[in-house]
């Protein structure tokens, strides 16, 4: 009942929204090559759809997205159970991990285009920046928040370091690793938009509308594809929470998800 409810509210709130836009469009309160009516643009891109080109496109900003957001995960990861395992390395790390994550991702688009060109690489490397925080983070919480009975339990009965920490540690991790790659997916996703956005060429979603904003008339595709960029990201974070809800069905924002813990209680 209460995600039928969240769907009904999210879906109340959208209508809201395009007839909002749609009746300010059609009242001429904001001129049409500002704003035009939701209806033109739901139509404009669901004519994007049948464009091979402009699929191409979406198709090389997904790409850039899985392989930066994947090397997140290479990288955050491991690092995140050193931090959280080892304290002196944590102490260590800690320093250049604090100057390093304030930095902002587009800040260091011209930098990265100068040593990797404007390229697939160039777009990756933003995105496993900026992807590696929430990830890493969420790991070295994770493993903070372990049951310290069940990990003496374990030393109790001679199990060293290392088994500790696959047996226990990083199951009871993983639910605070996947919130992480579900923020971090978000996050990849507005990266590789915004340096295709910033670099101009190539090929991508953010090419098209950055290429579309320079056209006398081409509010409407900046906002249809604005439209497809906002529908990946509900695609992938919808995946990601279903996923979620699959894998870990006894935490306790999906308890009440799952009818066998439902019925447990």
């Amino acid at each position: 009942m209460r995600r039928r409810q969240d769907l009904l509210l999210g879906a109340l709130g959208v209508l809201l929204a395009l007839g909002l836009c749609e009746a300010v469009g059609r009242a001429g309160l904001v001129r049409r090559e500002y704003l035009p009516p939701a209806s033109e643009v739901l139509a404009r891109a669901v004519e994007l759809a049948g464009d091979p080109l402009f699929l191409e496109g979406v198709g090389a900003t997904v790409r850039a997205w899985a392989l930066g957001l994947g090397l997140a995960c290479a990288i955050a990861v491991p690092l995140g159970l050193l931090l959280g395992s080892v304290p002196v390395v944590d102490e260590a790390a800690r320093a250049v991990v604090e100057f390093l994550r304030p930095l902002p991702s587009v800040a260091l688009i011209p930098l990265v285009s100068l040593l990797l060109g404007s390229g697939t690489e160039t777009k990756v490397a933003l995105i496993t920046y900026a992807s590696v925080w929430p990830i890493l983070f969420n790991t070295v919480y994770g493993l903070g928040e372990t049951d310290p009975l069940a990990k003496d339990t374990l030393r109790a009965f001679g199990f060293g370091r290392l088994s500790v920490l696959l047996r226990v540690e990083l199951p009871a991790t993983a639910p605070f690793i996947a919130a992480g790659v579900r923020i971090s997916a978000a996050v990849a996703l507005i990266l590789a938009v915004a340096t295709e956005i910033l670099a101009g060429f190539g090929e991508g979603l953010g090419i098209f509308i950055a290429q579309a904003g320079l056209a006398t008339d081409g509010t409407r595709d900046v906002l249809a594809g604005v439209v497809w960029a906002g529908v990946l990201g509900l695609v992938i974070d919808m995946v990601l929470v279903w996923g979620e809800r699959r894998l870990f069905p006894w935490t306790p924002e999906h308890r009440g998800d799952n009818p066998r813990a439902a019925a447990a209680r």
